[in-house]
Parts: structure tokens; C-alpha cells; sequence
């Protein structure tokens, strides 16, 4: 028969010789009465064994992976491990448990076996393999839709925490777009289970941040502010620990360093350095990413810093908002990627709900119009004009000053606008 035609009902129908491998000493006693008790029996009668036994078969499929080559035999124990995902959630729970803690225990050889079966082991790693490509599927389908109203996300976070360990499961994680299932997770806890779910959830993307390609996925996310903002409010040590680990690892990639500074970042962490905590690597780290920020600042120029906070949509009014010179030596640079910086400025006119904001990108373009030589003609075709008038009745004072002031350049342009503001 066709190998790639095997079904895994097919391979569940042979008879394994398990007192020969006792014979042979290739499996023990207690295996072999372990898996007398599990073979061939009904579904719920192995989800209660697991429910009982969980750790004991976990050993038991993980010697037989280790220590038997015949490959009918490895396909049948992986067939039994891929049959436990399509029982019912009591059976995917502990199935998934197993298999997380299989793969983290599962040996690494350089596929050669003693008897030279060197081919088949190959393909029998690779049935292992497609086996863990369908768990961490279904853990990424346990995050969007899960199953089990209270148990689905947390078990999948879990079993990811040590899946992702492994740098080739992570690799299989972001193919199946699970990094953006991660991201709302990072948030503010308060209960004993919502903390662990936190912790656990950190955890696997403090792994993910030793993988390039999940750090380029990260950048696309709101990881960075949310674990901010998760660290800022935290009190349980483990959670601290493990978000400062990985900030620290981000920060030297692409725009974090920058994200972070901008997000008060420096602030928290001097703040941290003042609090008793127990793990002296976690104040090692605090130092060292005091340092890596410290940097940061140090390399960024004004208008790196000013790009940030508008890509973020954390628009606040820092010194350079208000700062002519400011204006006058990067005026150019708004021209970049065709005034990308503008026109995210006149989306947040449509998309913030945040006054703050609104008023000051009504401030930053009335800026631009006035420094720029081009500039009226350039946002009134961005069709801003429409938006800042709707502002000038916002019931906020802030909003609705800068507003009327970025009208007037509008329609005044900016040598009578600023004539009229004087």
C-alpha cells in the first residue's frame, strides 16, 4: 500500500506486538500494562486513562518514539496521538498536553539508526512532524474560535508556552498567522486565573521574540504597547519578568526602540529599579534595557521621535509640536513615502476618539500649511477641509480651537491666518 494513502484508521486496525518489545527490553512492565489498559478501548474510556495517567503515557509514547524504529510501530503510536485531537474536548485537552509535553521531550537525532533504516526514520519524522503541524493549527483555531467557552484559549496559550520552545514549532506557528491571535491576550489582569493566562501568554511571546520572522509580525501588532501597558500595572513579579526579558530582546529590532521611548518607557523602568524584587536577573535586565533606551534616544532624531507618535496615533504635545525650528528644518521630510506622516495625520481627524489627538494633528497640519510652500493645496487635496470644519463644533475647547485654526489656513492660507491669530 501507498504510505501517503494511510489513514489513520487504517494504521489503528494493526496489532502491535507489545510483549515483544517487553521481551526484548524495549519497553518495561508498566508500559506494557499501561498500554494494554489504552489500546483498542473506547473513547471515553482512554480520556478518563489520560485524565488518571496523563504523565505516565506521556513517558510511555515518548520511549516509544525514542527507543523503537520499526515504523509501523512509531505510525501507530502517532496515529493514536492524531486520533486524541478529533475526540471530544475532554480528549483534545489532555491530548494536547501530551503532545506539547511529547514534543518538548522528543529526542534530536540526525535521523541515522543503528539498523540503517535511515529512510523510513526520515519519513517517520516527518509523520511525526505533520502530526505537530496539525496540533498547532488546531491551537491557533482553539484562540480564534475555541471550543470550550472558559478552558479553550487558556489550555492553547499553555500548550503553546512550551510548543514554542522548539524554534521549528515557532516557525509553524507564524505560518498559521498565530502571532496576531496572541496580541489581544496581552492585557491587564487582576484574578489568579486571568494573571496565569497573562504570564503564559507573555511567555510565548517572549519566545517568539527569538525568531526574526515573528519579531517582523510583532512590529505589524500592538504587542509592544500593550506589554507596556501590562508592565506599567503589574504587580505579580513573574509577569514583570518575563514582559522585561522581552522588551529587552525587542528593542534593538526596526522601530521598537522608538515605539518604546514613546510610550514613556524609560519612565516605568526607573520607576521598577526602586521596587524590592526577589530575582536579581530581572534588575540585571532592568539595567540593561535602561541602557538600550538611553541609546535609543541618543540615535533618534526629532523627527524619528515625531513619526512615531503619529504612526502610533499617541499624539501628545511634546515639545517639537510647538517648536518653529522644528517645523522649518523638517518640513521636507514630511514628504516622504508621498506624506505618509500627513496623511495618517488627516485619518486620525476621522478615526480618534481621543480629544487630545484630534487637537493636535488639527495643529500639526495647520503647521504644515504654513511651512510648507505647497501646503494648502496639498491637504485640501487630501480632503481635509471637510473634516476639520465638522471639528470646529467638537465639544471639546482644545479640539475645537485648533480646528478653527487649521480652517483659517485652509481657507485664508497661511500668511493671513496667522495675521488674524495675532
Amino acid at each position: 500500500m501507498d504510505y501517503a494513502e494511510l489513514t489513520t484508521e487504517q494504521v489503528l486496525k494493526r496489532d502491535i506486538p507489545w510483549e515483544t518489545y517487553m521481551t526484548t527490553k524495549l519497553i518495561t512492565g508498566t508500559c506494557l500494562q499501561l498500554l494494554r489498559r489504552y489500546d483498542k478501548r473506547s473513547e471515553s474510556y482512554r480520556a478518563q486513562l489520560l485524565d488518571d495517567d496523563g504523565p505516565a503515557y506521556v513517558r510511555v509514547f515518548v520511549n516509544i518514539l525514542r527507543d523503537i524504529s520499526k515504523v509501523e510501530t512509531v505510525e501507530y503510536i502517532i496515529a493514536l496521538i492524531d486520533e486524541m485531537l478529533t475526540g471530544n474536548w475532554f480528549m483534545q485537552e489532555r491530548s494536547c498536553k501530551i503532545l506539547a509535553l511529547i514534543v518538548s521531550a522528543r529526542p534530536r537525532t540526525d535521523g541515522s539508526v543503528p539498523n540503517g533504516e535511515a529512510c523510513k526514520t526520515k519519513r517517520t519524522s516527518a509523520s511525526i512532524d505533520d502530526v505537530i503541524k496539525s496540533l498547532v493549527e488546531w491551537l491557533c483555531a482553539q484562540l480564534k474560535n475555541p471550543s470550550h467557552p472558559s478552558r479553550g484559549v487558556p489550555i492553547a496559550v499553555s500548550c503553546l508556552a512550551t510548543l514554542l520552545k522548539e524554534s521549528w514549532v515557532r516557525s509553524l506557528f507564524v505560518k498559521s498567522d498565530g502571532v496576531k491571535l496572541l496580541t489581544p491576550l496581552i492585557t491587564p489582569a487582576s484574578t489568579q486565573q486571568s494573571i496565569q493566562l497573562l504570564y503564559e501568554t507573555c511567555l510565548c511571546v517572549w519566545l517568539l521574540s527569538y525568531y526574526d520572522a515573528a519579531v517582523d509580525f510583532l512590529a505589524t501588532t500592538r504587542a509592544v504597547p500593550r506589554l507596556v501597558d501590562v508592565v506599567k500595572s503589574s504587580t505579580k513579579e513573574k509577569v514583570v519578568r518575563v514582559v522585561i526579558f522581552t522588551l529587552k530582546n525587542l528593542l534593538p529590532n526596526g522601530t521598537f526602540g522608538a515605539q518604546m521611548v514613546d510610550l514613556g518607557l524609560p519612565q516605568i523602568v526607573q520607576s521598577l529599579k526602586t521596587q524590592a524584587w526577589s530575582d536579581e536577573d530581572l534588575l540585571d535586565v532592568l539595567d540593561q534595557l535602561e541602557e538600550g533606551l538611553k541609546d535609543n534616544i541618543k540615535q533618534l532624531s526629532s523627527f524619528d521621535k515625531y513619526k512615531q507618535e503619529v504612526l502610533l496615533g499617541h499624539l501628545d504635545w511634546s515639545p517639537m509640536h510647538k517648536d518653529p525650528v522644528f517645523w522649518r528644518e523638517n518640513i521636507t521630510n514630511f514628504e516622504e513615502n508621498n506624506f505618509q506622516i500627513l496623511r495618517v495625520l488627516v485619518t486620525i481627524l476621522d478615526t480618534s476618539s481621543d480629544p487630545r489627538a484630534l487637537a493636535v494633528a488639527c495643529h500639526d497640519i495647520s503647521q504644515f500649511i504654513q511651512h510648507h510652500p505647497a501646503g494648502r493645496g496639498i491637504v485640501n487635496d487630501l480632503k481635509a477641509k471637510q473634516r476639520v470644519m465638522k471639528l470646529m463644533n467638537h465639544e471639546s475647547s482644545e479640539v475645537s480651537k485648533n480646528a478653527l485654526l487649521c480652517a483659517q489656513r485652509l481657507f485664508l492660507g497661511a500668511k493671513y491666518a496667522s495675521f488674524m491669530q495675532a
